[in-house]
């Protein structure tokens, strides 16, 4: 009896885990897509990869406290004094709120600028839109932790 309890209980858990696993929301993998894609393109210094990414009204908030709109961001990555050598993002975390998305996590970033090395361990929240049928970025804030 006791074996059969421990045993339905297992079923029941899995069959849990299961249908969990189905009710993902399919925007959270889109979204964790886009971030993902979002870090290629800074080691990349693919500039045309991000305007595609950030609304026209983005605002980016540096580590450093400076703020910056689309036209500088997409500016700063074509900078040939910035090399990224690494942007990896960790312990995403997502908010939905209809058609806005609040996307938290870790990130990594390591290269060199004006010549000079980084390595950066901090803090990032995303803000993605669903604009016809297309998530935008409109609002990026990082907070170091460690430097």
């Amino acid at each position: 009896m006791k074996r059969t309890t421990i045993f339905c209980c297992l079923l029941l858990a899995l069959g849990t885990v299961r249908m969990a696993a189905q009710q993902a929301d399919p925007r959270e993998s889109k979204l964790l897509v886009l971030e993902r894609l979002w870090n290629e393109a800074q080691v990349n210094r693919d500039s045309a990869a991000l305007e595609a990414l950030v609304s026209s009204r983005f605002v980016n908030t540096e580590w450093d406290g400076e703020i910056s709109d689309k036209q500088r961001f997409l500016a700063d990555i074509k900078d040939p004094r910035f090399k990224p050598t690494i942007a990896n993002i960790q312990d995403v975390k997502m908010n939905f709120f209809g058609d806005t998305a609040v996307v938290t996590g870790v990130y990594h970033t390591q290269g060199t600028y004006q010549g000079k090395p980084y390595d950066h361990v901090g803090r990032f929240t995303d803000t993605w839109v669903l604009d016809l049928g297309k998530w935008q970025c409109v609002a990026s804030h990082t907070s170091l932790l460690k430097k």
